[in-house]
């Protein structure tokens, strides 16, 4: 780098990569984007492209991969999914007037956190980027959508918090201060960037923030007493600008995004109720794949931060069950989504057009936007809600800017601006006159041809142009003899001269020159026409926001009239009940009818001990109603009859667990973690789903710690708890007083006749405990070999045995509790075997059918 034999092209790399040591550096040379040394290898193996070695630099090779400028996106966007910074350096001079080497400069860092740009973002995800400083109170986060022009900061008291909050986030790039200690959650994100911690500092984030707003304090956004929040923020936006290089207008506030607002829920909670994302990656069979019937980009993203963020305000969420109501009975919601899908991005849009790189289509893309809403508040006036009300008059009155995109416009502008063919004819005067003079002169083209012709007596005399030499006058060398003195040599060919006039000469350079002329006079107007739309662009951002609330609303009520959902109520009154619910994920992909069940929970009735078969539907029955609870809170009606929830300030799930080998956890331990955050967090207010707990150590600690976690949640923490369990000795804690009830999903054995059994799971919530175990019969269903099955029978015989003649010890040492009795496939009475042997099914009717099953069910 530091050897004075480099070439000068060499030292002007070497130059900009001193600056940015850590990405990737897209070095523009003419129609590519070079990249040379180590991060062309590297380059090359991200992106398959060829590895060449061409010239030398101090006497050596010089390692090179290239990508065209001109389908850059692509490779930026590959690289950015590869948590991948690129810098771009740009020739910022004009090659056709330097002096030597044309001087190239950095113009913009592209980072995952960043990008702006359309090609390189999801439509239907924020882009996030996420600054987080730490103190003694605990964590500082703020984080931006560029994209979207959001701003938002928040404090968390602990590491658990930070977890949730980077659960529910999900940002693209996470900034931290290069410094021992952080939690894993933090350190495991993809898009980590370690930074100098004086960065983080609480006075200079101030300083900084006061600055770029133009304000004499913070009052105003409500984070003068948050000095974490204020630390992370001038973090996070000194990055942006060393990255973005260029002002950010778009970036007009911060908002506080309280914790207090929301119904918590922590990481594990999100991971198990699979909201947006499966376990195994599958985004479709997730509640928001089910739910997700939004039109435009932009209401999908928001759709989606109300699905991470459900709201414990009830009147704000009832105003969007009132609305969605509306939208039913006016059936405003058909009409809206019919216009809604000529309806591009416009949050976005109107993002670039703040960071000066909208192109010409995205301005279209505006134009139309904007000329649908007159048709819009039509549809809207009708409809009486207060929501619905406030939002039609959020889109605001945008006729000027409607009109002006339409005036200046061609239906169909070109690509870039660079390119032309931007601005409608009548718009500017200057414009068109010249363009006049350049759509002129294929005619006079054509009339100089037919006099040179004439003049000259060649008939195969031809006028032409090219971009290398311009305008010529071609005459076949058998015929070049017969070009007259005026005409002046311009280029010889193998089987033609080319020649050029004074005429010719003089016409050439007026046309060039307009065409030149008319290029720059577009560029002139297209800057202008940005500026305009700055002018105008915080109504213009409420008037997309309002847009994208409306889209939600009419997908909420699109699917509340495709899948049966009802209406729910917020009640200030404690308790949960919910009559005929259902899972909406389960019930979209099942081809069978859903089994629906109810629930209740209230002051008296707490905690419900679930047992029954494994594959009956516990955990299904679990999920369905915490799914419930939270739809209920982001606006949307629900998949029940009838729902009526009180107060809710946490959803908590401990469903399933795994190895989580990075950091060296068992899934025991993992399972006792999740334990330990909920009896720790629980509330009065808390719905808690506990499935299956001490399943991952022996019988008699696993039974121990089940039973002392239920005593504790519905004595302490005294939480809306639907706990699950095998152990059938939990069903004896459902005593008078308790707060605990008893309900069980059942299975029944059907016999074919001919000394086969189906097991059906009935999929029915009962009340009471299960009194039998079907692991067996599922085994079975499973596939295992049937000798293993009759093996497993005659030891389950001999451990029953066992315990009916009191040979077993009690599973609990401080406590004891009598097992309800446990029946296999055949340990049933001699008697009702005989009766059963007796019955020939095929010769009763069904009335005989039934008074047989009625004998039956006395012997047995």
């Amino acid at each position: 780098m530091s050897s004075p034999s480099h070439t000068p092209l060499m030292k002007q790399f070497f130059a900009a990569k001193a600056e940015h040591p850590d990405v990737l550096l897209f070095f523009r040379m003419g129609d590519f984007y070079e990249l040379f040394y180590d991060d062309a290898r590297k380059a090359a193996k991200l992106l398959d492209i060829t590895l060449t070695q061409r010239g030398a630099s101090a006497g050596q090779p010089i390692p090179m991969a290239g990508v065209p400028h001109h389908s850059a996106e692509g490779y930026l966007a590959r690289l950015v999914a590869l948590g991948e910074s690129v810098a771009i350096c740009e020739q910022i001079g004009d090659p056709a007037l330097a002096k030597g080497l044309v001087e190239r400069k950095v113009v913009r860092i592209v980072t995952p956190g960043t990008v702006t740009d359309e090609a390189l973002l999801n439509e239907r995800r924020d882009t996030l980027l996420l600054a987080v400083a730490r103190g003694k109170a605990g964590y500082g986060l703020a984080w931006a959508d560029l994209a979207g022009g959001r701003f938002l900061v928040n404090e968390v008291a602990g590491d658990e918090q930070l977890e949730a909050e980077l659960s529910r986030l999900e940002p693209a790039e996470v900034l931290l201060p290069d410094e021992d200690g952080w939690p894993a959650a933090a350190l495991e994100r993809s898009g980590l960037r370690r930074r100098a911690p004086w960065l983080f500092d609480p006075d200079s984030g101030r300083r900084q923030l006061l600055q770029f707003f133009g304000l004499h304090d913070l009052t105003g956004f409500g984070i003068e007493d948050r000095p974490l929040a204020i630390a992370a923020a001038g973090a996070l936006l000194g990055y942006v600008e060393e990255t973005q290089k260029q002002r950010l207008p778009h970036l007009t506030s911060i908002a506080v995004e309280s914790g207090d607002g929301a119904i918590a829920m922590n990481a594990a909670t999100r991971r198990h109720l699979e909201l947006d994302t499966r376990v195994d990656g599958d985004t479709r069979h997730t509640l928001l794949g089910v739910l997700d019937a939004t039109v435009s980009p932009m209401g999908g993203r928001l759709l989606r931060r109300w699905l991470h963020r459900p709201l414990r305000e009830r009147d704000t969420v009832a105003m969007r069950h009132d609305a969605v109501a509306t939208l039913i009975g006016g059936r405003g919601d058909e009409a809206l989504r019919e216009r809604f899908r000529a309806l591009g991005d416009l949050e976005r849009i109107l993002s670039r057009i703040a960071l000066r790189s909208a192109r010409p289509r995205d301005l279209s893309t505006l134009r139309d936007g904007l000329a649908m809403l007159p048709g819009l508040r039509d549809v809207l006036a009708p409809l009486d809600s207060p929501r619905l009300r406030e939002l039609s008059e959020a889109l605001g009155e945008h006729a000027a800017e409607a009109a002006l995109l339409s005036e200046a416009l061609v239906e169909q502008p070109a690509v870039l601006a660079r390119d032309g063919g931007v601005f409608a004819d009548g718009y500017d005067a200057e414009l068109d006159e010249l363009r006049q003079l350049s759509s002129n002169a294929d005619r006079f083209l054509v009339d100089l041809e037919a006099r040179e012709k004439e003049a000259t007596g060649i008939p195969t005399l031809k006028v032409g142009y090219n971009r290398v030499h311009g305008y010529f006058i071609e005459i076949s060398k058998g015929q070049s003899a017969k070009a007259p003195a005026h005409y002046t040599r311009r280029q010889t060919l193998t089987g033609a001269e080319r020649y050029i006039t004074e005429e010719l000469k003089q016409f050439e350079d007026k046309v060039l020159s307009a065409r030149e002329r008319a290029l720059a006079r577009e560029r002139l107007l297209y800057e202008h026409l940005l500026d305009a739309l700055n002018a105008r662009l915080e109504p213009l951002r409420q008037c997309a926001a309002a847009l994208s609330e409306l889209d939600v609303l009419a997908a909420f009520a699109e699917r509340a009239q495709a899948l049966d959902w009802a209406r729910p109520v917020l009640s200030p009154e404690p308790g949960i009940r919910i009559e005929r619910g259902r899972h909406p994920v389960v019930e979209a992909v099942r081809d069978e009818p859903f089994e629906p069940n109810d629930l209740v929970l209230g002051d008296d009735r707490r905690m419900l001990v679930i047992t029954g078969p494994n594959m009956g539907g516990k955990s299904t029955y679990m999920r369905q109603n915490a799914l419930i609870v939270l739809l209920a809170h982001i606006g949307s009606f629900v998949p029940a009859a009838k729902a009526r929830i009180g107060p809710i300030d946490r959803i908590l799930t401990r469903i399933g667990a795994g190895d989580d080998l990075a950091r060296g956890q068992s899934t025991f331990m993992v399972e006792m973690a999740e334990t330990s955050y909920i009896l720790h967090h629980a509330s009065e207010q808390s719905l808690v789903l506990m499935d299956e707990i001490g399943r991952g150590t022996s019988t008699y600690d696993g039974l121990a710690l089940a039973e002392a976690s239920a005593r504790h949640l519905a004595a302490n923490n005294r939480s809306y708890t639907l706990f699950a369990t095998h152990y059938f000795e939990l069903t004896a804690l459902a005593e008078p007083g308790s707060g605990i009830a008893n309900v069980h999903l059942d299975a029944v054995e059907h016999h074919d006749g001919h000394g086969g059994e189906t097991l059906v799971f009935m999929h029915a919530v009962k009340d009471g405990p299960a009194n039998r175990s079907f692991g067996l019969q599922v085994a079975a269903l499973a596939g295992l070999p049937k000798a293993v099955i009759r093996d497993a029978r005659g030891r389950l015989a001999e451990l029953e045995q066992r315990s009916h003649d009191g040979a077993a010890t009690a599973p609990m040492s401080a406590e004891r509790i009598d097992q309800p009795q446990q029946f296999g496939l055949f340990a049933t009475s001699s008697a009702a075997l005989e009766a059963l042997a007796s019955i020939d099914p095929d010769e009763l009717t069904p009335k005989q059918a039934l008074e047989a099953l009625y004998r039956l069910k006395a012997l047995s």
